[in-house]
């Protein structure tokens, strides 16, 4: 039986790569929230064009580095920046149980272990929430499914293996997931990635359950995906007014892929 490696200098090296895009209401405080909560991580933030402040905040405490915009294509490019035997996968708008990390090196010191996720939560509480949390939480445990607002991590000999994540404008990090646990073992841990609920309750909560699962069959049924990315970005867009008349929501795009 293997002896894990100690937390210290001879822990499993992590690097955290952050995608964004206009997010300068939100960056500073995440950023030092991962700078004070893991500073021995190195730490990527990776902008896909960002027309607000969010480069220069985000300069005052961590690498910034530029890609093309696709949360995927971010995100190759900010692992050819960080630094880590273990790559993992942070949005803005979460904000993560400092109990993770060490959750993750122990994990990780496991060779059979190729990646995982944490516990989602919710920034507030309803009964959608919850439920949104839960099946989440369960779909992850049970189909392997590891969507980014669960702070996805891999082990980069596993990630370059399988050339990153794949260049699509949707669901990358499912299709990530699904190929990851084909190479070795995903687990979920116990510590907590609390996602930012704004945009889902905006939408309306259990609207926005429906369509995500609605993208999910455009998917799987091999429905054009520039066709699914208009729709995820035109929000949940089919629902019925009081005259029972389909009609179209012109607002913009919506919260985490769950």
């Amino acid at each position: 039986m293997g002896t894990r490696p100690a937390r210290g200098s001879g822990a499993v090296k992590v690097g955290i790569v952050v995608p964004v895009l206009n997010e300068e209401e939100l960056i500073g405080d995440a950023l030092a929230r991962l700078t004070r909560d893991f500073p021995d991580c190195d730490l990527v933030v990776v902008d896909g064009g960002s027309s607000d402040a969010t480069t220069d905040i985000a300069a005052l405490q961590a690498k910034v580095v530029t890609s093309e915009p696709g949360r995927g294509r971010q995100m190759n490019r900010g692992t050819e920046e960080c630094r880590g035997e273990v790559l993992w996968f942070v949005h803005a708008d979460t904000e993560i149980d400092p109990a993770a990390l060490g959750q993750i090196r122990d994990t990780m010191s496991d060779p059979d272990v190729v990646g995982g996720g944490l516990k989602l939560r919710f920034d507030r509480r309803s009964i959608g929430l919850d439920y949104l949390a839960w099946s989440s939480n369960q779909r992850a445990k049970r189909l392997q499914w590891i969507f980014g607002d669960q702070a996805m991590f891999v082990r980069r000999s596993a990630f370059d293996a399988l050339g990153g994540f794949p260049d699509m404008v949707l669901f990358e990090d499912m299709e990530m997931s699904r190929r990851l646990s084909r190479a070795g073992r995903l687990v979920m841990l116990p510590a907590t990635s609390t996602a930012s609920s704004r945009r889902i309750v905006e939408h309306g909560t259990w609207r926005m359950i429906a369509f995500m699962q609605y993208l999910k069959l455009l998917y799987f049924a091999g429905v054009d995906a520039e066709s699914i990315r208009r729709s995820y970005e035109r929000g949940p867009h089919i629902f019925w007014n009081k005259r029972g008349i389909k009609r179209v929501s012109r607002t913009g795009p919506v919260g985490p892929s769950s």
